[in-house]
């Protein structure tokens, strides 16, 4: 949408006129020329574009005439207020200010870096320099049977049907909503389902003879782990959002840093030591 031409068109309407006008009387009644740099404030078709755009944005619809009466007259008693406040000095050792204004600044230094777009070539790179960052979990293949609320009870069943296990005597537990057989699961399917506890336990286990009792968010469990797929090396085409997401907070912090380091040059910084 062309907001620039609709701040054209705004900006003929004698509605407009009459209120840019009224702006400029109220700055000559006041004492104040309306040609002085920062005492002259200008209220063109740019102005009005944004103003319109901004009401857009939350409304979704252009602003009627009465609207636009009150957007102009709210955006002239803003600079009023805000060039009155910067003469007294109101800013001064306002925190709030101080803050919201390098934000400002920062935002400013950083946008051309968050804009950019990063080379196949670079995002490869960040893959080679920490691979394991990107690759994808171990996938892993268990059978686990569960013997309810960890208490010492249900602990002392648990280690007597470990023995029938591993002697090759098939054992029931206590029934639940769990899988008796997971297949190359996630570490992050298995939290889901089991709990953290639970997958960080399954990490110190071996392969093939069945172990516990293993503690879960549920309780306890006897469990076999049968396979353990090792991740496949990270690809560019399976990762690129990730490693881009990287590349960009990467970039951005390099700029921030730089820009304040060729702001921090001008300064004069004295820290006086406290007596």
């Amino acid at each position: 949408m062309d907001w620039n031409g609709i701040g054209r068109r705004l900006i003929k309407e004698p509605l407009v006129h009459f209120l840019i006008a009224g702006a400029a009387v109220f700055m000559v009644l006041s004492g104040r020329p309306p040609d002085l740099g920062e005492r002259r404030i200008v209220v063109d078709e740019v102005v009005v574009g944004a103003l319109a755009q901004r009401y857009y944005d939350s409304f979704h619809r252009m602003p009627s005439r009465d609207e636009l009466d009150g957007l102009i007259r709210d955006y002239v008693a803003d600079q009023v207020y805000y060039r009155e406040a910067l003469r007294l000095g109101l800013d001064q050792g306002d925190e709030v200010v101080v803050r919201r204004m390098r934000r400002k600044m920062e935002t400013m230094a950083v946008a051309e870096a968050e804009s950019a777009e990063p080379g196949d070539a670079e995002l490869q790179a960040l893959i080679d320099k920490d691979p394991a960052r990107y690759s994808e979990d171990p996938r892993t293949t268990f059978d686990q049977v569960y013997f309810g609320a960890d208490t010492p009870e249900n602990r002392l069943i648990a280690d007597a049907r470990l023995v029938q296990l591993r002697a090759g005597t098939a054992v029931s537990g206590v029934p639940a909503p769990l899988p008796a057989h997971v297949d190359q699961a996630a570490a992050d399917a298995i939290s889901g389902q089991f709990g953290d506890e639970f997958t960080l336990a399954l990490r110190g286990l071996p392969i093939g003879p069945w172990q516990g009792p293993v503690a879960s968010g549920l309780g306890l469990h006897l469990v076999r782990i049968t396979a353990r797929a090792a991740p496949s090396p990270p690809t560019l085409a399976k990762v690129r959002q990730r490693v881009t997401n990287d590349w960009r907070a990467a970039a951005t912090a390099k700029a921030q840093g730089k820009a304040y380091a060729d702001m921090l040059e001008g300064y004069d910084v004295v820290i006086v030591p406290v007596k």
